[in-house]
């Protein structure tokens, strides 16, 4: 057996507790198993062989009145199965999930992974019937899943399969003492004394990341998922999740816009600031496998007082010029050569030599451990802790290239890796030149350099975007590699190649390819040195303050994590040394601000790894961060004479996706504008899906609202 970490533990209950710290300025050993792959070598594969697609505007359906009597651009937009080019011309196609307009567009189907781009104007509402239509065009027989579906995890379980107080419920965590775990190929169904991994029908509930102001009904929430409208649904399953019903209702009363079999109707204001947006799937227990097959895509606000027109050239005052155009509306394959502002989603993918994507079935490959289950382990058959992939894809393609002239350009980058935390290097790039000029939340207070800050590296963990503008003016003619120094492993800080291992330089070290080509023209953009940036608001001082952990839990019976899960500290870690308490995401809600309360989230990093966190509703302010220290009994207390460091340059704006890193605490500040019942989870995606994920509710309990 191989195991990833060396555990340290403690018994809280019946749970042994995991507890991994890394002490200020120290590493943490760990032994870290090759990155998994499929049977498909990544050096078979090509690289920079592909053009990079520009993904195109979402065609609009039309327009809808709201019950305000505003008009409000209206989507129909279905998730289903296709064969997409992933891998270079000549290798198989890759089957995937990708979203697209339900009517197809120019009379073509037009769904992709990642999808077409939803282009929002600031303050006007989009609407968006959100339909599930995996299943097979011409039976509607339902599709299975891609991947094998753990079943012992807390998920969506549409099959009902009982707790250990025997009941059939959805949304819970199923009890299989006695039986023995078999992967789906072993799997005898007549035999009672096996069980397997699940594999559809396939639930799905769209969330939009990043949005702000949005009604929960329309949050994407992880029990609000539904199945597709098959026409061979299991009698015994369920076709949709606890709180599908609820939200249902309440969009009704609101929006006055009614759910049915297979779809749900979201709603959103756009009246955050505008910033680059994704959508993806967010299931309860499935987030990390419906994402991985291909569903998501960007969202984009453009307008108001903070768009691009609040932009200044500081040498005359004037509105300056970004790099752009972009696709404003739907066209058939974008010409990369014409648009100067890209969306650029950056994944991790392994795949099988057919060209299927390969995602691990067992833990095998991971810690050895493939069997029994419970009650002789309390090890999660099928789940694995992280994910990484060994080949990158960057909008769907497998290291691709663009071609670029000797100017200006604006990309607007998504990590949409499952647990990878890249750090691209632009330095590599001879002559170029790199500013970040927004984030998640819209634009940073101020342009940054990142050769000047940052040794022309951006960090990016998953789920984060930035803005960034590079000038490719001096750079030399010819072909230049963005490089990732990132780690083939969980992200701990530090520094590339001597706090880590650098990323594979001959697979996952390269993201694509640059091909710098003459301007055909002279350049029109302002400088990015000169640009002067709307600023946000300030947000009101807090009037509470919470102390929340993040913490892992391992095994009883085997050298392996069972679940990463969030808590609260027991006390004020400033007093000294303070234990803390682990929920789960069936527990009672504890996380409850009032509505319109402005709080201080204090982020408890107790594991040796660096956790994005992502906060639904809300954008924050990061506040600062501090060294912790814990003692034998692994409690936690502020490290002594250590101060608050401020936020990185790139964090200077608002965000909804915050870096906690290990044996630090990390305080964010956010208001909380609507009520409803919304989630702030890790996106490590394997990490939400196994408890490190919490209800969040805004103001008090809602009327009729499921227990």
């Amino acid at each position: 057996m191989i195991g990833r970490r060396a555990f340290l533990t403690y018994t809280s209950g019946t749970i042994l507790s995991l507890y991994l710290p890394v002490e200020p300025g120290g590493t943490s050993p760990r032994l870290v198993g090759t990155a998994p792959g499929g049977s498909l070598d990544p050096r078979a594969i090509t690289a920079f062989v592909t053009p990079v697609t520009v993904p195109s505007a979402m065609p609009i359906t039309g327009t809808r009145r709201t019950r305000s009597g505003r008009d409000a651009d209206y989507y129909e937009i279905s998730v289903r199965q296709l064969r997409q080019q992933m891998l270079p011309a000549g290798m198989p196609p890759t089957t995937v999930w990708g979203y697209g307009p339900a009517a197809g567009a120019g009379g073509r189907v037009v769904h992709g992974a990642p999808s077409l781009t939803i282009e929002a104007p600031w303050n006007r509402p989009v609407r968006v019937k959100w339909i599930n239509e995996l299943v097979d065009p011409r039976t509607r027989t339902f599709l299975p899943h891609l991947f094998a579906v753990d079943p012992t995890l807390h998920w969506a379980n549409p099959g009902q399969l009982p707790d250990v107080y025997g009941d059939r419920r959805t949304d819970n965590r199923p009890s299989f003492t006695g039986r023995r775990y078999v992967p789906p190929a072993q799997h005898d169904p007549t035999d009672p004394t096996q069980f397997t991994a699940y594999r559809g029908p396939i639930p799905m509930s769209v969330h939009l990341h990043g949005a702000v102001g949005v009604g929960d009904e329309s949050d994407g929430y992880p029990e609000a998922w539904v199945l597709p409208a098959a026409t061979n649904l299991p009698a015994d399953h369920k076709e949709h999740g606890r709180w599908r019903d609820f939200f249902a209702a309440k969009s009704l009363a609101r929006n006055g816009i009614g759910w049915g079999p297979g779809y749900t109707v979201a709603q959103y204001p756009n009246n955050n600031r505008p910033s680059a947006l994704w959508y993806h799937d967010h299931t309860l227990g499935m987030t990390r496998l419906n994402v991985y097959a291909g569903a998501a895509g960007f969202y984009i606000i453009r307008g108001g007082p903070q768009g691009d027109g609040a932009v200044r050239d500081s040498r005359t005052g004037a509105v300056a010029v970004l790099p752009g155009p972009y696709p404003k509306d739907y066209q058939d394959n974008p010409k990369p050569g014409k648009y100067f502002e890209i969306p650029l989603a950056i994944q991790d993918r392994s795949f099988n030599a057919d060209g299927s994507l390969f995602y691990p079935d067992t833990r095998e490959f991971f810690d050895g451990i493939t069997e029994p289950y419970m009650p002789e382990s309390d090890v999660p058959p099928v789940w694995n802790p992280e994910f990484f992939g060994n080949t990158i894809i960057v909008n769907g393609a497998t290291w691709p290239y663009l071609t670029v002239q000797q100017k200006r350009y604006r990309f607007r980058l998504l990590n949409g890796c499952q647990a990878r935390f890249l750090i691209l290097d632009f330095a590599r790039i001879p002559g170029v030149r790199a500013w970040q000029i927004g984030n998640e939340g819209g634009f940073l207070r101020t342009p940054i350099d990142l050769a000047a800050v940052a040794s022309g590296r951006l960090l990016m963990a998953p789920a984060e975007r930035a803005d960034v503008i590079v000038d490719f003016s001096g750079v030399p003619l010819g072909s230049h590699v963005l490089g990732n120094v990132g780690p083939d492993e969980p992200y701990g800080g530090g520094e590339p190649g001597a706090d880590f291992p650098v990323a594979d330089p001959d697979t996952t070290g390269r993201i694509m390819q640059f091909r710098v080509v003459p301007a055909a023209s002279a350049d029109l953009s302002t400088p990015p040195q000169f640009l002067v940036l709307p600023q946000p608001a300030p947000l009101p001082t807090e009037s509470v303050t919470r102390r929340l952990a993040l913490i892992e839990h391992s095994s009883m019976f085997a050298d392996g994590p069972i679940a990463a899960m969030l808590g609260v500290l027991d006390g004020d870690p400033a007093d000294g040394f303070v234990g803390s308490t682990h929920r789960m995401w069936s527990d009672e809600v504890t996380q409850n601000p009032a509505v319109g309360a402005t709080e201080v989230w204090e982020l408890h990093n107790l594991t040796m790894d660096a956790h994005p966190i992502h906060i639904h509703e809300v954008a924050f302010e990061v506040v600062n961060r501090q060294a912790l220290e814990t003692d034998e009994h692994m409690r936690a207390r502020l490290a002594p004479g250590s101060t608050p460091r401020p936020p990185e340059a790139w964090e200077s704006g608002l965000k909804d996706t915050v870096v906690a890193l290990p044996g630090e605490v990390t305080r964010v500040r956010m208001r909380f504008t609507q009520g409803g019942q919304f989630v702030w989870h890790c996106h490590i995606v394997e990490h939400e899906d196994n408890e490190m994920m919490l209800p969040l509710r805004v103001g008090p309990p809602q009327p009729g609202q499921p227990t």
